[in-house]
């Protein structure tokens, strides 16, 4: 479906058997108001900037009207902390799959656009506030490289809605390769059969994996490149001390991007224990457990779809566990290429390896900045790391000199690559809070504005920053909330 405003829809998913979806009617928002537009991404996507600023764009945005194609919530399941739970598309609303000049798809979805079949006990709405900190988050993750789903627009919907407090509704336009989960595959394992989990299957494999739907073993190469996506994603993720805070498999996508953006956050002290969520007790989902979580989760796919891998379940298991175990490798060779280039270091081996690790100790014991840290490094500014000159440092200097010189890195080499792997700006929890109070209590979004276009060029060293946006403070006390 074609039209002249860009809107170029192709809405295959519903062509899938109707077990995984429901058809919704447009919701009954009125005077929503358009707070953010994206106009990189709205360009990208090749829809008219005009259209999504006029009465129907702002329609289309809200999901207040089916004109451009039917509506529809999508049903998934999830191991939630480690339990299992069908959940569904409780407050999310699928506009359709955008076809971009270059043939590419991409969901647009519409988070807190009312209720669904799926929607359970909740009001399937949104805050303002947290769909400001979505559209923040994720922007700030697509600029430093990390595959992400990204936000289109952010509406008021002039409405107040019940959390703790009452507070201003607001509905998220979220544009993503797909919204296809591990989560949608055990809802297919629980709800359908063999016919309905290859069905999925091989539409997700034609959508996001189309090179290897004629291998004759596709379903075992489907999860290998699940696997190997999901391990250098997670790579990514640690590589700049992003916390990701509910990492249940309904969270994981099979696009390998980076999916719901709630109680995620970034540490500033470097602790491997860190953990922000306000529901996360026990810390399953800390910084340094993210790649045994992403491993367990990658475990439920496998077991989602051990049917398709062979028809003798005993060697279905076998090649299973043949691919999850290509998980730890992967993952660390992910992570010790993405660490190292933070050094200056390309190729690395296991004794650039001990580099790593041994200044990681260093800033563990010290609770220095994480990205601080690594942007004095990158500049030179040794003396301002607070460990500098002590014994430990001056033990790893030797070593990562010695690292840098059997190469022969010269010093505007090494500093290239340092500062395309060392952001020199992040989203810092606190101006983030403060940014994310003034413009939905106040409407103020002069610190927002400021903050996000910063954010957009994370690895611009030729800019110094304002204290508030490079300030350091303490991990501790920060909490981070689920389901606002």
């Amino acid at each position: 479906m074609k039209k002249d405003n860009g809107i170029n829809f192709n809405n295959s998913y519903i062509n899938l058997n109707n077990k995984l979806y429901s058809k919704v009617a447009p919701n009954a928002f009125a005077n929503s108001d358009l707070v953010l537009l994206n106009h990189t991404l709205a360009d990208e996507l090749n829809i008219d900037i005009d259209f999504l600023k006029s009465e129907k764009g702002l329609s289309f945005l809200s999901g207040n009207t089916d004109e451009y194609g039917p509506l529809y919530a999508q049903a998934y399941a999830g191991h939630q902390f480690g339990y299992f739970t069908m959940l569904g598309d409780g407050r999310a609303v699928m506009l359709g799959e955008q076809i971009t000049p270059s043939n590419n798809l991409f969901d647009i979805q519409l988070k807190g656009a009312g209720r669904t079949p799926y929607t359970r006990s909740g009001d399937g709405k949104a805050t303002l506030s947290s769909m400001l900190r979505e559209y923040l988050i994720s922007e700030a993750m697509s600029a430093l490289g990390i595959p992400t789903a990204r936000s289109l627009a952010v509406l008021k919907t002039n409405e107040y809605i019940q959390r703790t407090t009452l507070e201003k509704g607001a509905v998220l336009a979220r544009v993503a390769s797909s919204h296809i989960r591990v989560g949608t595959f055990e809802y297919a394992k629980v709800y359908g059969d063999k016919k309905l989990i290859m069905e999925l299957a091989d539409y997700t494999i034609d959508r996001h994996y189309p090179e290897i739907k004629q291998l004759k073993n596709k379903y075992q190469e489907f999860l290998h490149q699940v696997i190997k996506k999901q391990a250098a994603l997670i790579a990514s993720w640690q590589s700049v001390g992003f916390i990701h805070g509910v990492m249940n498999t309904d969270n994981v996508l099979l696009s390998g991007e980076t999916i719901d953006y709630g109680p995620c956050a970034f540490m500033n002290q470097y602790n491997p224990n860190t953990v922000f969520s306000s529901i996360d007790k026990n810390g399953r989902y800390a910084y340094k457990n993210q790649p045994y979580i992403a491993s367990w989760n990658l475990t439920r796919f496998t077991e989602a779809i051990l049917e398709l891998l062979d028809e003798d379940m005993k060697k279905a298991v076998e090649l299973g566990n043949q691919e999850l175990q290509k998980f730890e490798k992967y993952y660390m060779d992910a992570w010790r290429k993405s660490m190292a280039l933070k050094f200056g270091i390309k190729n690395p081996t296991e004794e650039d390896e001990a580099v790593v690790k041994e200044f990681l100790d260093l800033m563990n014991a010290a609770q220095a900045d994480y990205t601080n840290t690594f942007s004095l490094l990158t500049q030179g500014r040794f003396e301002d790391i607070v460990f500098y000159n002590t014994e430990g440092w001056n033990e790893w200097f030797k070593k990562w000199t010695r690292a840098l010189g059997y190469r022969k890195i010269d010093v505007s080499t090494r500093i290239d690559l340092m500062r395309q792997s060392n952001p020199k700006i992040i989203p810092r929890n606190s101006v983030v809070e403060q940014a994310l109070h003034n413009a939905s209590n106040g409407g103020d979004y002069t610190l927002f504005d400021q903050l996000h276009s910063k954010l957009l060029e994370p690895f611009d060293y030729t800019k110094e920053h304002e204290e508030i946006f490079t300030q350091s403070l303490d991990n501790q006390n920060y909490k981070t909330y689920c389901g606002t």
